[in-house]
């Protein structure tokens, strides 16, 4: 079988595959596959993609032997699952693989925020030793609002827990067992948004939740929260963030995705494939964010942990050998 792999880029990653997948012929990629980098793939019955590739289908109609799309994440919303299905193509995820490490990154954010490390780092290194307008906030005893209580806002709990933080949920699957057991309440998204001292996203990315928090939403939150996205960065309108932070109901915001981000991360085509004004001004508003003062922004890093790399890479071994023998596993349907 050929199997193209997209966004692979260190020597490790290629051994590890070579050596597991020794009776194939593997195609490697550093770029993400897009139209235009499709033809690497030309004659690859499989492809294993991350998050940057997108596999709609304008790819898809490149690559007329595929068979099955392995992806190395667990959010799928770099691929159209429909187009897949309409040609025949399984796709297959990594459901499981940084449950900890995005949560403990997550948990980081918080803390910069709450302690205002970045301001601090930046002000020393200047020769300024002073503390005003560093004062933080303790954790303790502060109500954290989790928006998705999938794996990882359930690991995001449990460290807030440790902290001895307050917390509140909401999610579309409450699991009434796990929030007792934990020491959480369920509410509605409208009595999260209106309470919670410090908001925390987790959901993932669909039509129903994109845009999710808007400037109606921001609005209902008390003044003052700390906001993080670790999840997706279209869950977030950024014009409405940009407006709280300047209203001062975001005291500050840390975000490990940003609207946008695909275009950013690839400066070299970002006005090839900047195709429509909203687009161009997602991008712009994305670096508004990046010079504020009171915003941290981390480069979609959260899940990238030495020890979720190898977990990933042996479950898309997995799932790509699953699919070799005619079982196939943590398939995705449309």
């Amino acid at each position: 079988m050929v199997i193209a792999f997209y966004e692979i880029r260190e020597e490790w990653e290629r051994e590890l595959l070579r050596a597991q997948l020794a009776t194939h012929t593997l195609v490697f990629e550093p770029r993400p596959l897009v139209p235009e980098t499709a033809d690497r793939a030309r004659e690859a019955e499989a492809v294993s993609v991350f998050i940057r590739s997108r596999v709609d289908g304008a790819v898809l109609d490149r690559l007329p032997r595929l068979l099955f799309v392995a992806t190395r994440s667990t959010g799928f919303d770099h691929i159209d699952l429909a187009a897949c299905a309409e040609r025949g193509i399984e796709v297959s995820n990594v459901p499981h693989y940084g449950e900890n490490t995005v949560a403990e990154h997550t948990f980081g954010l918080i803390l910069a925020l709450s302690r205002r490390i970045l301001q601090a780092n930046r002000r020393t290194r200047a020769g300024d030793f002073t503390l005003e307008g560093l004062e933080g906030m303790d954790l303790r005893g502060k109500l954290l609002g989790v928006i998705g209580a999938g794996s990882i806002g359930l690991h995001v709990i449990r460290i807030a827990r440790a902290f001895g933080m307050h917390v509140v949920a909401h999610d579309i699957a409450p699991q009434p067992l796990i929030a007792e057991v934990l020491g959480f309440r369920y509410v509605s998204l409208v009595d999260l948004l209106g309470a919670v001292e410090v908001l925390s996203l987790h959901a993932p990315l669909t039509p129903e939740t994109r845009h999710m928090m808007n400037r109606e939403r921001f609005a209902a939150l008390r003044r003052g929260v700390l906001f993080v996205n670790t999840a997706r960065g279209a869950l977030v309108d950024t014009e409405a963030l940009l407006w709280a932070l300047d209203e001062g109901i975001v005291a500050g915001a840390a975000l490990d995705v940003l609207e946008g981000e695909e275009q950013l991360a690839e400066e070299q085509s970002m006005f090839r494939t900047a195709e429509s004004e909203s687009r161009l001004r997602q991008l712009v508003a994305g670096s508004r964010l990046l010079e504020r003062d009171d915003v941290i922004v981390t480069p979609h890093m959260a899940w990238f942990s030495r020890e979720a790399r190898r977990r990933i890479l042996a479950t898309t071994l997995e799932n790509l050998q699953a699919f070799i023998m005619g079982r196939p596993q943590n398939r995705l349907a449309a």
